[in-house]
């Protein structure tokens, strides 16, 4: 069973950063896709970025239009770990952001049902 733990969110400053942590455990190797998603307080759950790694290397990356430009994904493949960089942070990224995962390739990055496992989420909150 995939076993998924986000870690790094916290309280910062608007204009800030933050680094964002997914480990993922119990069966995640080869091809697999992982991905961010938040919820807003009374908002719905938002797609934020996703990768996906081909067992070597990644071979795709997507984010969502708000955090282009200002925030980066990654992984390391050998802790398999995946990595949300957040800078210039503002009030409105106030947010618990989700981690989840699916092995092999998504088919549709940006929708929560593209995804089999989900990680308990990590608080993110941008003062002004």
């Amino acid at each position: 069973q995939v076993q998924l733990a986000e870690s790094g969110g916290g309280l910062v400053q608007a204009g800030g950063s933050l680094r964002l942590s997914c480990a993922a455990s119990g069966g995640i190797f080869g091809s697999y896709s992982m991905g961010w998603f938040r919820r807003a307080p009374g908002k719905e759950r938002e797609f934020v970025a996703a990768i996906t790694w081909n067992g070597l290397y990644t071979t795709y990356k997507n984010y969502a239009d708000f955090v282009k430009g200002r925030s980066t994904i990654s992984g390391d493949n050998a802790k398999n770990t995946m990595y949300l960089e957040m800078n210039s942070l503002k009030p409105e990224d106030t947010a618990i952001y989700y981690c989840a995962a699916r092995l092999g390739k998504l088919t549709r990055p940006s929708s929560s049902s593209d995804y089999d496992y989900w990680g308990r989420g990590t608080q993110v909150t941008v003062s002004s």
